[in-house]
């Protein structure tokens, strides 16, 4: 098998900045981007419109976005396999990286391969209907879109992260539906308080999307009432998910100390996993923030942090 010193697996904007700056440092990193597992580029390959990166006044859309990321890793050096990992054995050294088909050993790996944006699987709501067509997965992401302004919103959750992603909506929307399943919120009692109390969130009690409706883009929403059976049609210029992600770290079997909620624990501050030679970069390792641009500058971090540690490992020439 072909001996390699730093393996980056996954894409995006955490694995692309980690690659670029690895290949500066003559690293030669190999990157698995994957396939099957996920669009080539992460997140933002399913994102229209991108306007809070830095750098892009205009806005770019996320497909051009990771495009000039993934170019930029390759300008340096960067060899970039379009196929899945299927596992990895970091109980030998160098590591064992398992693709489809391309087997490699590395010194050290960074993981990158983020974390899915669960979906509501209903009518309307996938992808080649109405998903980013006013339906997301993230409001601090898309929300100050034109698409949304002005309109009446719909939040699908019940927990902390959905009331957050309705109060940062009524900055644009002319007002917030906050859907739950239940009769009461599972998120905190300060969030429910905050939720409740805002004069442009309106809580709608015990029912679920049925549908997503529209021409070209979102128009409205069917809700169903979970009691009764009952389903009623509402106006509607934006759906937003809100109930979670789910980290990719499916193919590292338990090889990596994780959070409970899944995502990869890290050593504050750094990339540094608990096995020592393996870092975490990107949204696999961050359930708060899960923007581009922290992503970016945690690939940057898993980077660095790989090329000393390779140093002080005796991997790389003084």
């Amino acid at each position: 098998m072909e001996r390699r010193k730093l393996v980056i697996v996954g894409s995006g904007p955490a694995a692309y900045t980690a690659a670029i700056y690895a290949a500066r440092a003559n690293l030669a990193p190999l990157v698995y981007e994957g396939f099957f597992a996920g669009p080539a580029g992460g997140q933002l390959m399913t994102t229209t419109e991108v306007e809070n990166y830095p750098g892009f006044p205009e806005g770019v859309t996320g497909p051009a976005l990771m495009d000039k990321m993934r170019k930029q890793a390759e300008k340096f050096g960067t060899t970039i396999l379009t196929e899945d990992v299927v596992g990895v054995d970091f109980n030998v050294r160098p590591f064992i990286v398992k693709g489809s088909p391309t087997c490699v050993t590395a010194d050290a790996v960074i993981i990158a391969t983020g974390a899915t944006a669960k979906r509501l699987d209903v009518p309307g709501a996938g992808d080649g209907e109405f998903w980013q067509k006013g339906v997301t997965a993230c409001a601090v992401c898309d929300g100050a879109a034109p698409i949304f302004r002005n309109k009446d919103l719909y939040v699908f959750g019940g927990g902390d992260t959905a009331v957050e992603e309705a109060v940062f909506l009524t900055k644009y929307g002319r007002k917030v539906f906050l859907v739950h399943r239940r009769g009461e919120l599972r998120a905190s009692k300060i969030m429910s308080e905050r939720a409740l109390k805002h004069p442009k969130i309106e809580v709608v009690w015990n029912h679920v999307l049925a549908k997503v409706e529209g021409d070209t883009v979102v128009t409205g929403v069917v809700l169903k009432d979970v009691n009764t059976g009952k389903e009623s049609a509402h106006s509607a210029g934006g759906v937003f998910f809100a109930i979670g992600h789910t980290p990719n770290t499916a193919f590292l079997n338990g090889q990596v100390q994780l959070h409970p909620n899944g995502y990869i624990k890290v050593v504050a501050g750094t990339s540094y996993t608990n096995v020592e030679g393996v870092f975490a970069a990107g949204d696999v390792q961050d359930h708060v923030y899960r923007q581009a641009v922290s992503a970016a500058g945690s690939g940057c971090m898993a980077a660095l942090d790989a090329e000393r540690w390779l140093s002080e490992k005796g991997h790389l020439p003084t």
